[in-house]
């Protein structure tokens, strides 16, 4: 049965991904199942969510035993995992991707997080991942590195579908948003269609409030205090109307003209990490048409059951949310340093989590000998 207050939000021009995937989901209906009852509209993926899905589940098993029956090592065990669990969740978006004429629908896997800062690498990757899946809906993530700017470019000139992973500030998110326009006009000049080619943007939500709490607690004082929790949407909200900014005007028109896609603003980390706030809050407080929110399961069902949609709270608040970031300033936050932190912090996790699921893998695939 559909619900009523996904369906708002559905309605709000918000669409509604799941942040998470794994073949017990895929097989049970599960995940159909919350396309039909849910709105759900698509799916991203990540090395920690992979890694979950195989140590928790049984339904790799053959699989892994396939694999290691002919000795094939971790790199290619994972990457024929991963490729046969996207491949899967994009065909049960198919219908979804048709009906949105391929704005959503859409399935996302990352590039290994090791390469963030090597853009030969990195789209390499995604020039064999995009071969690999063979999927019209897929979208290969990028981190927003410095490094991963270029290859931003190459892969959108290419033809390749992007979704930029780990952008923390609204200054990098320009940077990105002009790395995607650049991808564009230089798929022009390669022959590509651009109304086949598809880009999300993914600014991180609730890590900016945990890293800037923070430091306001150290801080102390009342008004540092009171500023606890305001950063993320602050920042959401500048991101926003800087894709407006950058998504208007002669060279955007010119582009639109031959038929490109804008990259759409996906609120990515949307789960609640500190429990005084209200666990839908980085849902209803970032209600605005033409975006993703992109939300773990938990945060998914307790919008089901108490989220509240009240009208785009994101148009014209810019200054409001500058007011927000000046405050910060004044009670003596470095915004630039924190945004360092996100970034090194955000790719060192997914490093990591890459590092945890080679090591699932390794070990599943000695267990079958």
């Amino acid at each position: 049965m559909s619900n009523d207050r996904l369906a708002a939000l559905s309605a709000a021009g918000v669409s509604i991904w799941l942040d998470d995937l794994s073949r017990e989901r895929l097989n049970s209906g599960n995940l159909a199942g919350l396309i039909r009852d849910r709105h759900v509209v698509g799916v991203t993926t990540n090395p920690t969510i992979f890694a979950g899905a195989l140590a928790d589940g049984a339904a790799y098993d053959d699989q892994v035993r396939e694999l290691a029956a002919r000795g094939a090592d971790v790199d290619t065990a994972i990457r024929e995992i991963t490729v046969a669990d996207v491949q899967q969740a994009c065909d049960v978006f198919s219908g979804t991707w048709e009906n949105t004429n391929g704005v959503d629908g859409r399935v996302s896997l990352e590039v290994d997080p090791g390469l963030a800062h090597d853009t030969e690498q990195t789209v390499a990757q995604a020039q064999d991942l995009w071969k690999s899946v063979d999927r019209p809906n897929l979208l290969v993530k990028i981190p927003a590195t410095e490094a991963g700017l270029p290859a931003i470019t190459r892969a959108t000139a290419e033809g390749i579908s992007v979704n930029v992973t780990l952008i923390f500030s609204v200054e990098r998110y320009k940077a990105v948003m002009d790395a995607y326009l650049t991808g564009l006009e230089q798929a022009v000049g390669n022959g590509q269609e651009l109304s086949r080619i598809h880009s999300v943007g993914s600014f991180f939500v609730s890590r900016v409030d945990s890293e800037v709490d923070k430091r306001l607690e150290a801080t102390g004082g009342d008004e540092a205090m009171g500023l606890r929790g305001k950063a993320a949407i602050a920042n959401s909200r500048l991101a926003y109307a800087a894709y407006r900014a950058a998504f208007s005007g002669a060279r955007w028109d010119a582009l639109k003209a031959k038929g490109a896609n804008a990259q759409r603003p996906l609120w990515a980390s949307t789960g609640v990490k500190n429990p005084d706030y209200p666990d839908t809050l980085y849902v209803s407080e970032l209600v605005v048409d033409n975006t993703v929110n992109t939300m773990p399961e938990k945060t998914l069902e307790a919008f089901a059951d108490h989220g509240e949609v009240t009208g785009d709270k994101v148009t014209d608040t810019a200054g409001a949310a500058q007011q927000v970031f000046t405050d910060l300033e004044g009670v003596g936050i470095d915004l630039d340093e924190v945004y360092r932190v996100l970034e090194s912090e955000g790719v060192d996790k997914f490093a990591k989590s890459w590092t945890e699921l080679q090591d699932t893998v390794r070990q599943q695939l000695e267990a079958t000998k």
